[in-house]
Order: C-alpha cells, then structure tokens, then sequence
C-alpha cells in the first residue's frame, strides 16, 4: 500500500469543496506537508444515507495521479454534479450526505479475469472496446461472487450480450487495492463546530 493512507480530513476538503459551491463560509482544512506533495489516483463518492438505506448518489474518480488537494476538488465537483447518472446536488440534500474518498495503490495486470480477491481488489476490465471499473468495496457490499461482479461490470461498461467464455478470455483485468475514508456531512459540521449551518 501507499505511505499515504485515506484520512477524515480528505473528506472534509470535499464537503468545503461543495461549501464554497453554496456560497458558503468555512475554515479550510490542511493537509499534512506529505499529503500536500502527494500524487495518487482517486476516487470521491456520495452516498444519501436516510432510514438505514445507502444510496449511491455520485461518484468519480481517475487513475491519474493527482495533487492530492486538487485531486479531491476536482474529483468531488464530478461526483456532486456531473455524474450523469444522476442528476446535480443540492444544497438541501447535504444534511443526508456520506462522502468517501479512495486513494488507489498497488495496481497489477491480472492473468486472467479471475485473478483477484474479492474485498480486496477494485478491478478495471477492457476488452472489445468496452472498460468500465469497480472500487474494492463495490461487489462485497453487494454480496456479489466474481463472476457476478464481472457481469456487471460488462454492463456498466454497455456491454449488453451474454459474456461466453471466448469473450470472458478476452477481458484484460487490472486490480488495486485502495485506502478508503468516509464521514457524514453531519459529523462534518460537528468537527468544524459549524452547527448553525442552515440547510
């Protein structure tokens, strides 16, 4: 793994991040000198947590290597507003706000599309021009087995037929591990004592 581990912090950065946005007035967080001279690929997620559901509300990220503070930025911007799956966040919606940052380390090609452990691993296929990724945390949150995992992941991609065993030998897999964070929005606030925040 990399030196630099995922900390409560980088998630703070994102929500100051979607502040600003609001127009509103906050302390900014630092990171540490090591952190500040980082460059690793990253991901930043939104999930809306409400009556113990968890709903996936944007994410994106890159295998680049990024500064790390304007990684988060960026990357967090994508996620709350251009994630065309869903449409943009809004101001309202933060006090249900989870953010999670990834950073992506020890990246491998695989031998083959079952060359990875599950909970481990976050996987990036391609094949027939089709590619698409999924984070370490995706297929055991869902209680998927690889194969299954590997099936979504071809739909994701727009991969719509049935994936045989030609085209399942075809499929060019890198996996990774990463260093995951998240915190509520809520407990943000708290952090920052910042409660007369108005939503």
């Amino acid at each position: 793994m990399s030196s630099i581990e995922a900390t409560l912090e980088m998630t703070y950065i994102c929500f100051e991040t979607l502040l600003e946005i609001f127009d509103y007035k906050y302390e900014p967080t630092k990171l540490t000198e090591k952190e500040s001279k980082s460059k690793l690929p990253l991901f930043v997620s939104f999930h809306k947590i409400k009556e113990n559901k968890n709903t996936l509300r944007g994410c994106i990220g890159t295998f680049e290597k990024q500064k790390l503070e304007e990684g988060l930025k960026k990357y967090t911007k994508k996620a709350a507003f251009h994630d065309s799956r869903f449409k943009p966040l809004k101001k309202s919606e933060l006090k249900n706000l989870e953010c999670s940052v990834s950073l992506l380390t020890n990246f491998e090609n695989a031998k083959n599309y079952l060359d990875w452990e599950l909970g481990k691993h976050g996987i990036r296929i391609e094949f027939l021009n089709y590619h698409a990724t999924y984070l370490p945390h995706v297929a055991p949150n869902r209680s998927w087995d690889k194969i299954t995992t590997i099936q979504h992941l071809a739909r994701k991609a727009g991969f719509k037929k049935d994936l045989n065993d030609n085209i399942l030998n075809q499929i060019k897999l890198e996996k990774f591990q990463a260093s995951k964070i998240s915190s509520l929005f809520l407990d943000f606030l708290k952090a920052k004592k910042m409660d007369n925040f108005e939503f």
